[in-house]
Order: structure tokens, then C-alpha cells, then sequence
């Protein structure tokens, strides 16, 4: 594919945005991530990218001057329902670093990611302060929540997406339309992984498992190892047929009773990785990766339209130009 358009990425994770963005027509000047895990994965699947293995609040955006768009995953704690929601008082909020790199390099478009709690009431002043500050830098700021099973995922995960347009840009943009057939199965999209070391009871355990994940959980770095998630995701997995007590090494052997655990890859499938897509590290900090990115198809349709609006304001520029 021929990108032709810009982009950098900040707080990059496991690369799910910045693949679904590069599928979608972007090329990447520049990758923000600080985890070394997550740099480690990155530069494994994308030799060429220009990885920063650096604090956001380090890293300056004046050289980067002109991109098409600013994009990032930024950490999901201060908003989330699961965390003690402390906002733009938790030191792990990046938002007035996000607003910092976009006065300095002024990109045409925006694009950050968030957790559903972003919208939550209690919120209601930040998000007002976040849109003004964008005006204030020359941008008409939106936000919607999208479920990765409305783009061919087969999870829930509802997330927020934020998109801030510059003023000549904002007419130009659409929201991406939703998926028109459901999404598969989790025994449809891991019947093959499941049945790797011919597992005989994977056919049965997959016509069973009719439906879609819930949302993967990525976990926190100050507890234990993997797992699928608090007790009702674990109830939720087991309703598919899935033990979410811990992640596997393997698939079931062909011998197997009970019920199986997902692999790293799998949960990767979940999460609308292609298998091509190689997580570094141990199985704990791999799983952790795919527990916490977000849906390549997912961020794919968004950027095609980001991509619509950018090119569709080139052209009509060209044309007022002509004429």
C-alpha cells in the first residue's frame, strides 16, 4: 500500500492503533512508547518505524511540524470504572502532554484513544476543558464511543475515540459506518488454534462457543500473571467454554478434558490482531500487550475516513486553487 499521508503515534503499546493506521494509508514518522516490551514488539513486526523509546513528556513534537495527524492509545486508569477515577489529578494522565505535542507540531488532524469511562458525568468539566484548549489551537473537537464488534471484532470492547479536526479539515469527516454482518464467533475465529495439537473435543467446544468475547483485559504490572479479568469476565468467559484463570502456553492436547485456557495468539485473534503480528517478552508482558491495545480494524476504519476528510480537503484546495 502507498501511505501517503503522515502520522505520528503516542503511547504506542503493542502497535494495534498504529497498525489499524498504516492498513488505513498512514506512515509513521515517528512511535512513542515507553514500555520496552512494547518497544521490543514494535521494532520485531516494523524494523523500519522510528520507534521513541521515551516518556511522553520527554518526547518533542517541534521537528514533526506539518504531519497529517497526531494519533494515540493514552493510559486508560485516570478514566476507568475499574480504577479510582481520579482524572486530570492521576499522574498517569497524558492529556495536557497530548495538547503540548499538538501546539508544537500542528497537525492537520487528531486522533486519541480512550476507555468508555472518558464519557462518564463526572468527567464533563475535563472534556469541556480538553475541546477548549483544542479550539484555542485551531480545532472542532468530537468524541464517540465505538464497540469493536460493529467492525468485524469479535469482542464488545466499547471505546472512545476522540477526533479533533483543524477548521478546514472538519467538514470532511465522517464517522466510519458500522460493519453490516455480525461478528464471528469465538469458535469460529479459534476453532484452528484450539484444534493445533488435534485436540478432539474442538469442534464440540467451538460450536458452543456462539459468541462473541467479552472484553479483553490487559491487567495491571503491580499484580500477578495473566489472567482473563475480574470474576464476572471470568463467568463471562466461562459461558463460551473458556477456564480464565490463567493464559496458556499451548493449545489443548488432543487428549484434553475440561475446559481450555486461551494462548497469547489467541487473545491476540480476539483482539483483531493478524497472526503475523509477533509479541515480544514472556507470556505474562505478551499477553499484557494484547490485554491492553486497541482493535486494528477498529482504528483501520477510523483512519480511512481521517484519511477521506485529508485527502478530500487536498483535492478541494487544489480545485479552489484552479479555479
Amino acid at each position: 500500500m502507498q501511505n501517503s499521508l503522515t502520522s505520528i503515534e503516542l503511547c504506542a503499546g503493542a502497535g494495534g492503533q498504529a497498525l489499524g493506521l498504516e492498513k488505513a494509508g498512514f506512515a509513521h514518522n515517528a512511535i512513542v512508547e515507553i514500555d520496552p516490551h512494547c518497544c521490543e514488539t514494535l521494532r520485531l513486526n516494523r524494523p523500519f518505524w522510528n520507534v521513541q523509546e521515551t516518556d511522553l513528556g520527554l518526547f518533542e513534537g517541534t521537528k514533526y511540524q506539518g504531519i497529517d495527524l497526531l494519533a494515540g492509545g493514552l493510559p486508560c486508569p485516570p478514566f476507568s470504572v475499574a480504577g479510582k477515577q481520579l482524572g486530570k489529578k492521576d499522574e498517569r494522565n497524558l492529556f495536557p502532554d497530548a495538547i503540548r505535542l499538538v501546539d508544537e507540531i500542528r497537525p492537520k488532524a487528531i486522533m486519541i484513544e480512550n476507555v468508555r469511562g472518558f464519557l462518564d458525568a463526572v468527567f464533563e468539566d475535563y472534556r469541556t476543558h480538553i475541546k477548549k484548549q483544542l479550539k484555542k489551537l485551531g480545532y472542532e473537537t468530537h468524541w464517540r464511543l465505538l464497540n469493536a464488534s460493529d467492525f468485524g471484532v469479535p469482542q464488545l470492547r466499547p471505546r472512545v475515540v476522540i477526533i479533533a479536526l483543524r477548521n478546514d479539515i472538519k467538514e470532511h469527516f465522517e464517522w466510519p459506518a458500522l460493519h453490516p454482518l455480525d461478528p464471528p464467533t469465538v469458535g469460529e475465529v479459534l476453532l484452528d488454534l484450539m484444534s493445533e495439537k488435534g485436540w478432539i473435543g474442538a469442534k464440540k467446544w467451538a460450536q458452543e462457543a456462539n459468541d462473541i468475547a467479552p472484553t479483553l483485559v490487559g491487567g495491571s504490572k503491580k499484580h500477578g500473571g495473566p489472567d482473563l479479568g475480574p470474576t464476572r469476565a471470568k463467568k463471562a468467559w466461562a459461558s463460551l467454554g473458556v477456564n480464565g484463570k490463567l493464559i496458556a502456553n499451548e493449545a489443548p492436547e488432543k487428549d484434553f478434558i475440561g475446559m481450555p485456557y486461551l494462548t497469547v495468539r489467541m487473545a491476540a485473534r480476539i483482539q483483531g490482531f493478524d497472526d503475523s503480528w509477533k509479541f515480544s517478552g514472556k507470556k505474562t508482558a505478551a499477553y499484557r500487550q494484547v490485554g491492553n491495545a486497541f482493535p486494528p480494524p477498529v482504528a483501520q476504519a477510523v483512519g480511512k475516513q481521517l484519511k477521506l476528510a485529508l485527502t478530500t480537503r487536498k483535492n478541494y484546495s487544489v480545485r479552489s486553487i484552479a479555479s
